[in-house]
């Protein structure tokens, strides 16, 4: 396997970073998550947007976008699969230990493995945790991911793919990887990014193509919703069938619908 590194593609066994790099030591960094199918990345332009946004957001200098274009092509050109997992990653760079940023520079790295389509329906559990939205990193792509994974393992636990966070007011957030919709009266909601929801790339395609509307949302609106379903990179869009211990019928019409018009849309456009 080729990565993206310092600049130059490496071997994996030869692609090293730094133990004192400030995103591993203290979580300073971003990153984008993309969905590759046969070398053909999907959307990069406006993970790309993100990327500089998030790393703006940290005060990282921006992200030289030409460079990690040609690292994304490479890593793809080098790593032939069907359907990968590409994923950019761009830190603070070697640093003292602490939170001081140093000034050695960003880290970049770009990688890609091999991924499968997600089931169709998945079942999601509630969190007791919350979103924070007034966070200083609120809304950027931030490879600080523990509560994540905190949450993601009591799903698996659970019988559950995702875990469904609400927020400090008690309104309806988001997934550890994903974005949520509800159909009420046959519409399809999502949170805004108010919440302190991720501003999703797919959710954003989703939510236009089908005319879904932007809502602050109580966090019991799963209990009441006709249907649920989330939108990611990895899932696209994928319907909900069980939330907590509530049977969902699914996929229901509206997302079936959404699960159709996706598929199409991003079928017919690359880079939209």
């Amino acid at each position: 396997m080729k990565i993206w590194l310092g600049g130059t593609l490496r071997d994996v066994d030869d692609a090293k970073v730094s133990v004192l790099d400030h995103g591993l030591t203290v979580g300073d960094g971003v990153f984008e998550t993309l969905r590759a199918s046969d070398g053909h990345a999907f959307a990069l332009t406006r993970h790309l947007d993100r990327l500089t946004r998030s790393a703006r957001g940290l005060g990282l200098p921006d992200p030289d976008l030409d460079e990690v274009r040609r690292a994304c092509a490479e890593v793809l050109k080098s790593n032939p699969m069907p359907l990968g997992r590409l994923r950019i990653t761009y830190t603070g760079g070697v640093s003292p230990l602490g939170s001081d940023r140093g000034e050695a520079g960003p880290t970049l790295v770009v990688a890609v493995g091999p991924t499968v389509r997600r089931p169709d329906t998945t079942a999601v559990i509630t969190v007791p945790w919350v979103r924070n939205e007034r966070s200083a990193v609120t809304g950027l792509k931030t490879t600080s991911y523990a509560e994540n994974v905190v949450a993601l393992a009591r799903a698996h636990a659970g019988g559950a793919s995702e875990a469904l966070f609400g927020n400090t007011v008690g309104r309806l957030c988001e997934g550890t990887g994903s974005n949520v919709f509800v159909v009420l009266d046959g519409q399809a909601h999502t949170p805004p990014v108010s919440s302190g929801c991720l501003a999703g790339i797919t959710r954003a395609l989703t939510a236009r193509w089908i005319g879904a509307k932007e809502t602050d949302l109580p966090l019991d609106a799963l209990e009441h919703a006709e249907e649920v379903f989330l939108t990611s990179t990895l899932r696209d869009v994928q319907a909900v069938h069980r939330i907590d211990g509530r049977e969902l019928a699914g996929p229901g019409p509206v997302t079936a619908r959404a699960m159709r018009i996706f598929d199409e849309q991003a079928g017919a456009d690359l880079d939209p």
